[in-house]
C-alpha cells in the first residue's frame, strides 16, 4: 500500500499542523542522540578499558533499545498516526527527571540537561495543543 492510498481511494488527507511537524522533528532528533550515545558507548566499550566490559555493553544497548521509542514516535507523528502521541509524551515525560538529574553533572552535561527539557517541554506544549489532538484523531469522547 503506497503512502497515497488515501488520497488515491478519495479519502481526505489531513493537513499536518506545524506543531505536529515540530513534534516530530524533536522526538527523531533525541532518538538520534540516544542512538549516538549508545554506539559512542560500545565503541567505547569494545575498545577501550572499561571497569567492567559487560556493564558497559549492557549500557550502550540499552541506549540503542530505547533510541527506538522516540524515532518510532517521530516517524509516527509525521505520518499523523494516532498511536504516536502517547509514546512521544512518555519519553518526554521521562526526559524531564533526567535533564533534572543531568544539570548536577559536571562538563557539559549541564547544556545537555538544558538542551533535553527544552525539547521536552517544547514536544509536550505541541502535543497538548488542540490543533495537534484534532489532527492526530484524539478529542474529545462523544457520549
Amino acid at each position: 500500500m503506497s503512502e497515497n492510498s488515501a488520497e488515491e481511494s478519495g479519502r481526505s488527507v489531513p493537513e499536518r499542523p506545524r506543531r505536529v511537524s515540530v513534534a516530530a522533528a524533536l522526538n527523531a532528533a533525541q532518538g538520534l542522540v540516544l542512538a549516538a550515545l549508545g554506539l559512542a558507548m560500545l565503541a567505547d566499550a569494545v575498545t577501550g578499558d572499561p571497569e567492567d566490559r559487560a556493564q558497559a555493553v549492557t549500557g550502550a544497548l540499552t541506549l540503542l533499545a530505547l533510541a527506538a521509542l522516540p524515532l518510532a514516535a517521530g516517524r509516527g507523528l509525521w505520518l499523523l498516526r494516532r498511536w504516536s502521541r502517547g509514546p512521544a509524551v512518555i519519553m518526554q515525560l521521562l526526559a524531564l527527571p533526567i535533564a533534572f538529574t543531568l544539570l548536577g553533572s559536571g562538563g557539559l552535561w549541564p547544556l545537555a540537561a538544558v538542551a533535553l527539557a527544552a525539547s521536552a517541554l517544547a514536544v509536550l506544549a505541541c502535543l497538548m495543543n488542540p490543533t495537534a489532538t484534532e489532527a492526530l484523531g484524539i478529542g474529545p469522547r462523544e457520549a
